[in-house]
């Protein structure tokens, strides 16, 4: 059996989410009592970061037969070339076949986002990033896409799904919510700090009301010591987060004695944006990332057959066989 935490959908196990000519090959195939063993490989289209296996792999372990079957793959999170195969399995085909188009779609999405989130991480140099792409997407992938984010290289994520899968604490502070009810930045951050666990950084907004370096020492000498940083969430209406801006915090923070006040930057960021912002040597603390790996595409998967109970079989275009990579585990 898998280990997982991840819960596969009944609608996923009867099919309702597979192509309908995958349902109906099985219907003819059952029909005429063929089943064979086939080997099914899988490839992408694009270089990326790999994931979603550990999903499939939950999957799997649901339909695959005790006796017969074998799977191999890459490990979750290692880069993968265009072409390259990331997942062979080898079973009978009505053990497996109706979940091609799950299959392929877990690992088109997750390896997109984890791609998108390792660009990110690579562009911060050291600097951590956090996803919070929930937002922006459908909440029955919500977990999916911060997990995968984890997988690419981000410190945590904002949802506690998503966290939960990945094996971090989720990340998060407070949004413009609370200051606006609150009416002010200083009481919204009192606030959250009588009522949060004292293992919740306190990091304050202070872009709601007035202006973010003023708010930030406004926040600090409320909160002294016990406040990790400030938050930088600037809408574009009045300039955005700039590497200038938060220098002028930085400057303003330490003058009155807050060295320790961190800051934190978000809203609209993007690998190119963030290596803008290390080079001009803005002194951030860490990058909250949300729509650019949302929104990025998915690394497409292909499945094709190679063997059919035991014999080299393809389709035009590709090669009958065993396509071999030293790199894959037999991980079932």
């Amino acid at each position: 059996m898998v280990n997982t935490p991840f819960d596969i959908r009944p609608s996923i196990l009867v099919g309702d989410t597979a192509d309908v000519y995958l349902q109906r090959t099985l219907t003819i195939l059952r029909n005429e009592s063929i089943n064979p063993t086939v080997t099914m490989e899988f490839f992408p289209r694009s270089d990326g970061v790999f994931c979603g296996i550990r999903e499939v792999r939950a999957l799997l372990a649901k339909v695959l037969p005790e006796t017969g079957s074998e799977v191999w793959a890459l490990e979750e999170g290692e880069v993968l070339e265009a072409g390259e195969v990331a997942l062979r399995i080898k079973a009978p085909y009505s053990s497996f076949g109706l979940y091609e188009t799950t299959i392929c779609g877990v690992l088109a999405s997750c390896t997109g986002w984890a791609t998108a989130a390792r660009e990110c991480v690579e562009a911060a140099q050291g600097v951590p990033v956090v996803a919070s792409a929930a937002r922006h997407v459908h909440p029955n992938v919500s977990a999916n896409i911060d997990y995968s984010a984890v997988i690419g290289g981000c410190a945590s994520c904002s949802t506690v799904m998503g966290a939960r899968l990945a094996g971090v604490t989720p990340s998060g502070n407070m949004p413009h919510t609370l200051p606006l009810i609150m009416g002010d930045a200083v009481k919204a951050i009192q606030s959250f700090d009588r009522h949060m666990p004292q293992e919740v950084p306190r990091i304050a907004l202070v872009d709601t009301f007035n202006d973010e370096a003023e708010e930030a020492l406004n926040v600090s000498q409320a909160l002294r010591e016990r406040l990790r940083g400030v938050r930088l969430d600037t809408p574009a209406e009045r300039g955005g987060v700039t590497s200038d801006l938060v220098k002028e915090v930085r400057a303003r923070l330490d003058l009155a004695g807050f060295r320790h006040v961190e800051i934190f930057v978000s809203g609209g960021f993007t690998p190119d944006r963030i290596r803008q912002f290390v080079q001009s040597g803005a002194p951030v603390a860490g990058f909250a990332v949300g729509s650019y790996i949302s929104s990025v595409p998915p690394n497409d998967f292909t499945a094709d057959i190679h063997e059919v109970d035991g014999r080299p079989m393809a389709k035009r275009g590709r090669t009958p066989g065993v396509t071999m990579n030293p790199r894959l585990d037999r991980v079932m």
